[in-house]
């Protein structure tokens, strides 16, 4: 077996399930489960349509690539989403079976581990458990880069060594940010472009929470920043995913885009993976991404959920909306873990301890003192889940939370 398997941590939903073992909710409450960034709204029926109508497409075996059909959509989707000039079907974008399948395998296609020096992923810190997951197994050494609130949860690269950045890779960047669901700024794209010319490093930039953002600002994305910056996409690749946008997290249905040099070996190794993505699947895709409908009313679901639920919670926790996604980074005074565990036992509420999506890295776990709160459930539930969050932390005002 590959040494680099016992490199990997238990997974944070593995920890949580660790760490609430043996315990005995108050039966009186419901369970309300606020820990996984797992979409509940339903699924539109326009999605499922196509599924069922495409069920022909079984009988054979699909192409790497996806259908020409697919590409053109979703070519066409990021022209108009973010206002670019259409991307070529046919060498900048590959269909994917979900962004974190493609996220891991990218690694693996990028990461040449044959050089002297072991080489270099940089990462967010607090990050998505995949982009550390997806270094080890590349045979290079993850290096995290802290989101600090004094850095608008931004990765601080100005604290990156010089002979850090002289063996990096591959660098990850998420936009929305998880878990905090903060927004890169031009200004932060172009120092990380400049980065990237002066070193040769790949940029991943993961951006599968993109579409869930309120108001009318939409997130900045990293092809509209290179377009706007007057740059090609050279060794810059973008992650996105219907998971999200559509409520689909169980269709396994994304794409990358960028790049064509890159994508081309990207195409080869997948050829060899068999990770082609099925024909009724790329159909209901091509349908999820023609349609912007049930996406504006998926954020206005989302939105007054934030609306209700984040001015409960602002009178005894330090929260704030997010830029975007679906998630409450809150801070608190003690534990993390320690408030999880007593919120699960005495209010059946679950949500995330932010130190289980962060490394110790340069002498701080930047996701200690904080919990990640998804607002995923339905509005009733993330509601009373807020009002006994509530009602936890007034009554534990004496204690270290």
């Amino acid at each position: 077996m590959t040494p680099q398997l016992s490199l990997l941590q238990p997974y944070p939903f593995q920890k949580l399930k660790q760490l609430f073992a043996g315990l005995s909710p108050n039966p009186a409450l419901a369970h309300i489960n606020l820990s996984i960034g797992e979409p509940k709204h339903a699924t539109p029926k326009l999605i499922t349509d196509a599924l069922i109508a495409h069920f022909d497409g079984l009988s054979a075996y699909p192409a790497t690539l996806g259908s020409d059909e697919l590409r053109q959509c979703i070519s066409s989707w990021l022209a108009k989403r973010y206002g670019i000039a259409a991307p070529n079907p046919a060498t900048e974008v590959i269909p994917v079976n979900g962004s974190r399948e493609a996220l891991f395998a990218f690694a693996q296609t990028m990461i040449d581990s044959s050089l002297k020096e072991q080489p270099v992923v940089l990462s967010p810190n607090p990050f998505y458990q995949i982009y550390e997951g997806a270094a080890l197994l590349a045979g290079a050494e993850p290096y995290f880069v802290n989101c600090n609130a004094e850095n608008r949860f931004q990765p601080d690269w100005d604290a990156v060594p010089h002979a850090i950045w002289q063996r990096t890779q591959l660098v990850f960047a998420c936009s929305p940010g998880n878990p905090t669901g903060a927004v890169a700024s031009l200004a932060d794209w172009q120092k990380l472009f400049a980065l990237s010319d002066q070193y040769g490093f790949v940029i991943a930039s993961d951006e599968c929470y993109s579409e869930i953002y309120f108001g009318e600002e939409k997130p900045l994305g990293a092809l509209e920043a290179a377009a706007q910056l007057g740059r090609d996409y050279h060794n810059l690749v973008i992650f996105s995913s219907l998971s999200k946008r559509s409520n689909v997290p169980g269709l396994r249905s994304g794409f990358v885009a960028g790049d064509a040099k890159l994508l081309a070996q990207f195409l080869l190794y997948r050829t060899y993976h068999g990770c082609a993505m099925s024909p009724m699947v790329q159909a209901a895709s091509a349908a999820a991404w023609n349609d912007e409908a049930h996406v504006v009313e998926n954020r206005s679901l989302y939105s007054q959920k934030f609306a209700a639920v984040t001015p409960l919670l602002q009178n005894v926790l330090n929260v704030s909306m997010p830029d975007a996604a679906f998630y409450l980074w809150a801070k608190i005074k003690g534990d993390d873990a320690a408030f999880a565990l007593q919120l699960f036992e005495e209010e059946h509420v679950t949500v995330l301890p932010g130190s289980y999506l962060a490394r110790s890295a340069h002498g701080i776990n930047p996701g200690e003192g904080y919990v990640r709160i998804a607002l995923v459930a339905p509005l009733n539930d993330c509601i009373a889940a807020a009002e006994r969050i509530a009602r936890f932390c007034q009554r534990h005002l004496d204690t270290t939370f």
